[in-house]
C-alpha cells in the first residue's frame, strides 16, 4: 500500500504555546478523528511526531564554497513552522486527502505528499 506524509507546515508556534489545555485538546481530538476517518477508508497511520519548538532547530545550508553553513533556528524567519507530521498508508492520495479534510479545523494548511518508493 502506498505511503504518504501528512504535514502541518503553517502552524503558529506562538499561538500553540499560548493555547489553553482545552484548545490543545480540540486539536488532539481533531487528530483522532483524522485517524478514524483514515482507518474507515482502509488506511492507517504508521508513524509521525509532534515537533518541538523552532528555537531548537539547527539549519544547514551549503555555502558558496560547498561547505556547511550551520545556523540556529529555522531557515525561514516566520511565526509559522512545521509543527508535526504523520506517516500514513492508504490505497491512494485521494483517500488521504478526504480523511485529512478534518485536520483543517486545527491546522491552517495540511500538506499530503507521497513517499517516493524508488
Amino acid at each position: 500500500m502506498p505511503e504518504f506524509i501528512v504535514m502541518f507546515p503553517a502552524d503558529d508556534e506562538a499561538a500553540w504555546l499560548a493555547a489553553t489545555a482545552d484548545q490543545r485538546q480540540a486539536t488532539y481530538d481533531t487528530d483522532v478523528e483524522f485517524v478514524e476517518r483514515l482507518r474507515a477508508a482502509g488506511g492507517s497511520v504508521t508513524g509521525g511526531a509532534a515537533l518541538g519548538p523552532s528555537v531548537g532547530v539547527a539549519t544547514l545550508r551549503r555555502d558558496p564554497s560547498g561547505d556547511a553553513l550551520v545556523t540556529d533556528g529555522p531557515f525561514a524567519e516566520t511565526a509559522e513552522q512545521l509543527s508535526g507530521f504523520y506517516v500514513v498508508q492508504a490505497s491512494d492520495r485521494d483517500a488521504v486527502v478526504e480523511a485529512a479534510r478534518v485536520l483543517l479545523r486545527a491546522h491552517p494548511v495540511v500538506e499530503v505528499r507521497p513517499v517516493d518508493e524508488d
